[in-house]
């Protein structure tokens, strides 16, 4: 027992404690950024299906290990020639997910800063407040009368390239006007509605849809397009079905269902609030809760 005792000490001694003296401040950087870089890969990959691809190429990694260990020949000899283009292979598998990963990169503004100082924590509390109202609102008529609507809420992402693609609108956000964009006869009602900085920013603008084939077949194309365009940014997206009247809310690439006016307004507090200050976000939440009951 002494015996093992030393050894580990000894193991201590040599791996870690002379290690961390001969450690740099760029070493203990280089280990934090790759830390970060794993982790925000494994966030994305997870609930994707780019999640089962890298459970597979780490198969594939294990046996090759276990061939170098035991020798295997034919094994190595098939690996040794799989890694020469196996770059290229990974390049063209994950070409869906690296592009949106890029794309949501690309678009989102530096820490924030657009969010942050577009206006002062008890203006901009105010506004999202309206703005929620108005959207509830708007959904739970939209639902009630069995009319179809996608309604994007812009955050950090810039989605100008999809605003472009639509009309310039730039209207407070209002039950009306959204209820007359979404009539069943109106011009732009196909299309979504894009909200940025607490306006109506532009309707009509098509959205990208989703390549994910997991997801549910009897989903239509609005609940495909808000599902596409929150996998490739942080918007938050509300859809009301026009087949069945269900508001549904996306946000990261995933679907809930079945909101009312209450819980579409505690969900979307919930999502819209957390990018004030704590102090003003708490504070307006309880009065909103307050007015809504």
């Amino acid at each position: 027992m002494a015996e093992i005792w030393n050894v580990m000490v000894s193991f201590f001694r040599v791996y870690v404690v002379d290690t961390a003296k001969s450690m740099r401040i760029s070493d203990a950087a280089d280990i934090l950024v790759l830390s970060l870089i794993l982790y925000f890969l494994y966030k994305f990959i997870r609930d994707r299906r780019a999640g089962k691809l890298a459970i597979g190429l780490g198969a594939i990694f294990a046996l090759y290990f276990v061939s170098s260990i035991f020798n295997m020949r034919a094994l190595g000899f098939v690996f040794d020639n799989f890694y020469q283009i196996g770059l290229i292979a990974v390049l063209i598998v994950f070409q869906p997910e690296m592009r949106a990963a890029l794309e949501k990169v690309g678009g989102t503004t530096f820490m924030g800063i657009k969010t942050i100082t577009s206006d002062s924590g008890s203006n901009k509390a105010a506004d999202i407040t309206s703005q929620i109202e108005g959207i509830c609102t708007a959904a739970s008529d939209l639902s009630r009368d069995k009319v179809g609507a996608l309604i994007v809420i812009e955050r950090q992402t810039d989605l100008g390239e999809y605003i472009r693609s639509g009309v310039l609108v730039d209207s407070v956000v209002s039950p009306h006007v959204l209820r007359n964009i979404f009539f069943n006869k109106a011009p732009l009602h196909d299309g979504a509605v894009i909200i940025r900085d607490g306006r109506l920013f532009a309707a009509g603008c098509f959205l990208p849809l989703s390549t994910n084939n997991e997801l549910n077949k009897d989903l239509g194309t609005r609940h495909r397009a808000a599902i596409g365009l929150t996998e490739i940014s942080d918007a938050v997206v509300v859809v009301v079905s026009e087949e069945t009247g269900n508001i549904s809310l996306s946000v990261a690439g995933n679907l809930t269902r079945n909101y009312n006016y209450a819980s579409l307004r505690k969900e979307l507090t919930s999502l819209l609030m957390s990018e004030l200050p704590a102090d003003n976000a708490k504070r307006h939440t309880k009065r909103f809760n307050r007015k809504g009951n």
